[in-house]
């Protein structure tokens, strides 16, 4: 059985021509299942032939009807709401940059699952702890870190060591 487009004003040309000028694959082979729907293909073999089921065809021919070419492009998304503010962001951020004070905070350096600790204390916000290395990519850290500096390291002795150990 074939599904009905009650659209009009489309040419099968000009879904072939759109579908053509698509940035994304995904729009490109909608336009092109609307084109042969067009012209009298079954939804089975249409949609057979642009790699989707025949029940999504049927779903983005509902949606070509009800708003036209602009209805086969994807909608943006929104995702979940950020759990800490911008203020907060910027917080964190200043504290990962600062690096840990050891006798407050008991570290060297900072890891996520210390970090998951801080943000529960200070902002009251919990994250599972890959979740903290999301926000840290976010706001521009990398996982890599610098060497930890331990905060009784002695300079003068390890720059004694260097000029003494042979060079490999």
């Amino acid at each position: 059985m074939t599904v009905k487009i009650t659209r009009s004003g489309f040419s099968v040309d000009d879904l072939r021509r759109e579908a053509n000028r698509a940035r994304t694959p995904a729009v490109a082979r909608r336009m092109l299942a609307i084109a042969l729907v067009l012209e009298g293909v079954s939804r089975r073999d249409a949609a057979r032939q642009c790699g989707m089921d025949r029940q999504t065809l049927r779903d983005w021919v509902h949606r070509f009807n009800a708003e036209g070419r602009s209805g086969l492009y994807d909608r943006p998304r929104t995702g979940s709401e950020r759990r800490l503010t911008r203020e907060q962001e910027a917080a964190l951020k200043q504290i990962v940059r600062d690096g840990p004070d050891h006798e407050r905070d008991g570290v060297v350096r900072w890891r996520r699952v210390d970090l998951q600790a801080v943000i529960k204390q200070r902002f009251e916000v919990e994250y599972h702890e890959r979740t903290v290395g999301k926000v840290l990519h976010r706001l521009g850290f990398s996982h890599v870190s610098t060497r930890a500096r331990h905060p009784k390291a002695d300079e003068e002795t390890q720059e004694a060591f260097k000029k003494t150990s042979p060079s490999w």
